[in-house]
C-alpha cells in the first residue's frame, strides 16, 4: 500500500504561480512513477504530468508544457507540481498517483490515489 497526500492548492489570480506537493508513505517511493492528475466539474479526469522513478524521465500534457513542471524528491518521499502562468482553465481539483510498472498518461494504469487539493484560478 501507498498512501498519498496532496497539499498546496489554493486560490491565484491568472498569470500567479502555485506549488503542489504529494507525500507518499507505506512503501519504497523510489519505486513507483508519479502522476499528477486533474479534474474540473464535469469534465473527465486529465492527465497533466508524470515522472520517471528516478526523475530522469518526464512528460506533460501540451496544455501545460512550458508552464508546469514535475519534480521529485526520492529523499523525502515527495512529488512536486510546479504552476506558473496559470491560467483559470487549469482550475480544477489536482490528484497525484503512483505506478509501479509504466510511465503511463492513462490514470486507470495508475495503483493508488491522492485526495486531491483545489487550485482556483481566478480572471
Amino acid at each position: 500500500q501507498v498512501q498519498l497526500v496532496e497539499s498546496g492548492g489554493g486560490l491565484v489570480q491568472a498569470g500567479g504561480s502555485l506549488r503542489l506537493s504529494c507525500a507518499a508513505s507505506g512503501r519504497t517511493f523510489s519505486a513507483f512513477a508519479m502522476g499528477w492528475f486533474r479534474q474540473a466539474p464535469g469534465k473527465e479526469r486529465e492527465f497533466v504530468a508524470v515522472i520517471s522513478w528516478g526523475g530522469g524521465s518526464t512528460y506533460y500534457t501540451d496544455s501545460v508544457k512550458g508552464r508546469f513542471t514535475i519534480s521529485r524528491d526520492n529523499a523525502k518521499n515527495t512529488v512536486y507540481l510546479q504552476m506558473n502562468s496559470l491560467k483559470p482553465e487549469d482550475t480544477a481539483v489536482y490528484y497525484c498517483a503512483a505506478e509501479r510498472e509504466r510511465l503511463t498518461t492513462r490514470h486507470y494504469e495508475y495503483d493508488y490515489w491522492g485526495q486531491g487539493t483545489q487550485v482556483t484560478v481566478s480572471s
